[in-house]
């Protein structure tokens, strides 16, 4: 780490990276960013890095989700109130059937840039610069909207304040609270169209809690019946606004990216000479690599060996997007290399990315039956490699948006008109993420 400095990664090739026209307007930008307040602490970062060391050692479960990227326009209480909801409604379903520790992680409070296959799009003849999410630049198809602008890093800072701050207020406000988490997974159970299949879980958590509310275990006497930790995550794509947040903390003298609790880097951005690898090795947050079918056995451990070089349980998350067609022949060989070489990683899934496909519609969408298959073929390839199955990481909304085809609801192609909000990725809707959590439940369980 010798030779390592915060800015060293600007010596490195970088891809996904947005041309500004006002190089000096940047220049400012990223200057008044570093004079911000950090917006999470490190001590958060190391509590969160100690969870998720428990769950590289098969004592806990990691559960990642939230946006695929969260919009200026849609920044408002009931959308971040309606996901950090459902992610509570997973977590407990998970807890129960897991019987380990949860540790929940939110896409949120700074999910605000995306990687794009190209660096153009091409409507009705006019071509234009992709969109690449409203830290970038903006949705709308016109000139002016596709150029770059670098006063979207600081209002990118300041909406994921805003973010943070109410998620804190949720968490420790009572909004937390399991038996109101609990009747909100009940009210989903009974309306649900395969609530049989749900209906026994469900009870034996709600008698549980009733037990030991008799007993005098309840919201009043036990904090962590009335409150919960949250953290959160983001793409690091734009390395400029994260040097710009990260700071040296005063107890450790270690650096910490504090736009979050967690980082990670994408799959389009891993190549181990490039900036990404170079600026993540040297921060002490938890990271996480996307890691796609491609991914060689020798290539993974050299990346393993440059970000965790001190093989520390829980510095880093290794995050599977494969496909459902792809993983049952391509994650087995990277287990047993990663096991044979003796290194600590966390295993968890992504099963949206590589299940994408467009409808006859014309949407962009994913497949709910898709999606399971990919978890299960995970649990399943955990299970005959002797290793722990460690998490998942979801694109999802607390929104009843109609994104993702299938589910007890059965939405097919042409319902996706309905109510199609994402500006980037499809996403599981309210009702279809917590299904999966009660299906996932089942493999947990024997996990």
């Amino acid at each position: 780490m010798s030779n390592w400095q915060v800015d060293s990664w600007r010596q490195k090739p970088i891809l996904q990276q947005p041309e500004y026209d006002d190089k000096a307007r940047l220049k400012e930008v990223e200057h008044t960013l570093s004079t911000y307040p950090p917006l999470v602490f490190a001590a958060e970062a190391r509590e969160l890095r100690r969870q998720l060391g428990e769950v590289s050692l098969g004592k806990g479960f990691l559960l990642q989700g939230g946006d695929c990227a969260e919009s200026f326009d849609e920044f408002n209480a009931p959308k971040i109130r309606d996901t950090f909801k459902v992610i509570l409604q997973m977590a407990i379903v998970l807890t129960f059937a897991g019987r380990c520790p949860v540790t929940k992680v939110a896409r949120m409070a700074g999910q605000y840039a995306k990687p794009r296959s190209s660096d153009f799009e091409t409507v009705n003849g006019v071509t234009l610069p992709s969109y690449r999410g409203d830290i970038i630049n903006n949705f709308e198809f016109t000139e002016a909207a596709r150029r770059p602008d670098p006063d979207r890093l600081l209002e990118a800072y300041h909406r994921s304040a805003s973010t943070l701050n109410l998620l804190r207020a949720f968490a420790q406000g009572g909004l937390a609270d399991l038996h109101e988490v609990n009747r909100w997974n009940m009210a989903f159970v009974e309306n649900n169209p395969l609530k049989e299949r749900y209906h026994d879980m469900a009870m034996r958590i709600q008698d549980s809690l009733e037990f030991m509310d008799v007993i005098g275990i309840n919201s009043q006497t036990s904090s962590t019946l009335h409150e919960t930790s949250l953290f959160t995550s983001h793409e690091a794509l734009l390395l400029n606004y994260e040097q710009a947040l990260t700071r040296v903390d005063t107890l450790t003298g270690k650096p910490y990216d504090c736009s979050a609790h967690m980082v990670w880097i994408g799959e389009r951005t891993r190549q181990l000479d490039h900036a990404h690898v170079e600026f993540f090795r040297g921060i002490h947050n938890p990271i996480g690599v996307k890691v796609g079918p491609s991914m060689q056995e020798d290539e993974l451990i050299r990346l393993i060996d440059a970000l965790n070089p001190n093989n520390d349980p829980g510095r880093l998350t290794l995050i599977t997007r494969m496909g459902a067609d792809n993983l049952a022949d391509n994650l087995p060989r990277l287990l047993r290399k990663v096991k044979s070489e003796g290194r600590h990683v966390v295993w968890s899934s992504d099963p949206m990315h590589g299940n994408t496909f467009s409808a006859s519609s014309g949407y962009k969408t994913r497949n709910f039956d898709a999606i399971l298959k990919e978890i299960k073929q995970f649990f399943q390839a955990h299970s005959d490699e002797g290793t722990h199955a460690g998490g998942i990481h979801l694109e999802m909304t607390g929104q009843h948006v109609t994104e993702c085809t299938g589910g007890a609801y059965e939405i097919g192609d042409e319902d996706l008109a309905q109510a199609y909000k994402t500006q980037c990725d499809p996403r599981l809707n309210a009702d279809q993420v917590l299904e999966m959590a009660f299906l996932v439940a089942d493999h947990l369980r024997h996990a």
